[in-house]
């Protein structure tokens, strides 16, 4: 018997995959795709209007034509997914790029969807000459750049926004998988079904909905006769496998069930992806608003008992009959 756990690439899987898709939107192979089919000389006009011929110097000294490190309005309005090429480069998240500081928000459509609105067509010019400043301030600064420099600084500011995606995407098929457990524990109670929510009718005869949400992840409320709901369970996922972070995972459950508690939810739920014991008395202090936590792939297993645990919970507190 091997004593050691397997540890599971997930994060790196959901990387890959994701890279192969930014790699053809905004990193230099998409740039240098897009100048290839472009005017030359257009392209050339507009660095000379924008950039310092110092800068412009400097960079074809070091082999490197203009338009790597400066964006110019032709190259942008060819192909507006290069926006993001550029914020890589100049090292901004997107939170920081598109915040209020820099005024760059209604171009966060040219990097998120490709698109670039008449109005944006119309800045385009003046967003240029503030990048261009900006890729100024990384020439002067540098005492060398290459290609495959460039590409490792745009990787370097890609890395936590992908690994913020690829979480998100975890985080988003965990929840999907408790829902249709859900989904499937009810069948015969289930009296309408949506693509986000269902509805089931309890012993009582009242319709209680289970539906996915922002903040808790899933929630379940009674409806009332005279209209109103009332809140059940409020139900936190962290579908991580990444065990020292779950601690971090526990907190921020906690911070969403302090919400439901005061939005007046009866219990509060949390389950957790990682596979190994979490402590229970230190979970329970990191979390105390948590009335039952449950590990996702012992109660996605039908025949353990915490999945026969997380169905009697379920059914009582919906009151349906087992």
């Amino acid at each position: 018997m091997n004593k050691f756990k397997v540890p599971e690439p997930d994060l790196q899987i959901g990387f890959c995959r994701r890279l192969r898709e930014v790699r053809r939107l905004y990193l230099l192979d998409a740039l240098l795709a897009t100048v290839a089919e472009g005017d030359i000389g257009t392209i050339n006009a507009e660095l000379e209007d924008l950039v310092a011929g110092s800068a412009l110097q400097r960079l074809a000294g070091w082999g490197l034509r203009g338009e790597i490190v400066f964006a110019v309005p032709v190259v942008l309005t060819a192909n507006p997914w290069l926006l993001g090429y550029y914020r890589l480069l100049l090292g901004f998240s997107q939170k920081q790029f598109y915040g209020n500081r820099y005024g760059f928000g209604p171009f966060k459509s040219m990097e998120v969807r490709g698109e670039i609105t008449p109005a944006n067509s119309r800045q385009l010019p003046l967003l240029c000459v503030a990048l261009c400043s900006s890729g100024a301030t990384l020439v002067e600064g540098v005492s060398h750049l290459s290609r495959e420099v460039v590409h490792d600084l745009t990787l370097l500011t890609l890395g936590p926004q992908l690994r913020g995606c690829v979480l998100n995407t975890l985080r988003t098929v965990a929840t999907r998988k408790v829902f249709e457990l859900i989904q499937a524990l009810l069948t015969s109670e289930t009296v309408a079904e949506g693509e986000r929510s269902l509805t089931v009718q309890n012993a009582a005869g009242r319709p209680v909905k289970i539906e996915f949400a922002a903040d808790p992840d899933i929630c379940i409320r009674e409806e009332l006769p005279s209209g109103r709901f009332r809140n059940l369970v409020a139900i936190e996922i962290k579908g991580g496998r990444d065990y020292s972070n779950i601690h971090n995972r526990i907190g921020e459950a906690e911070k969403s069930h302090q919400k439901a508690k005061k939005d007046g939810y009866v219990e509060c739920w949390t389950i957790i992806g990682v596979a190994a014991d979490l402590g229970m008395d230190l979970a329970r202090r990191e979390s105390p608003s948590t009335d039952r936590f449950y590990h996702l792939d012992r109660i996605l297993g039908a025949s353990s008992a915490e999945a026969e645990d997380f169905r009697e919970s379920l059914l009582s507190r919906l009151g349906i009959r087992t």
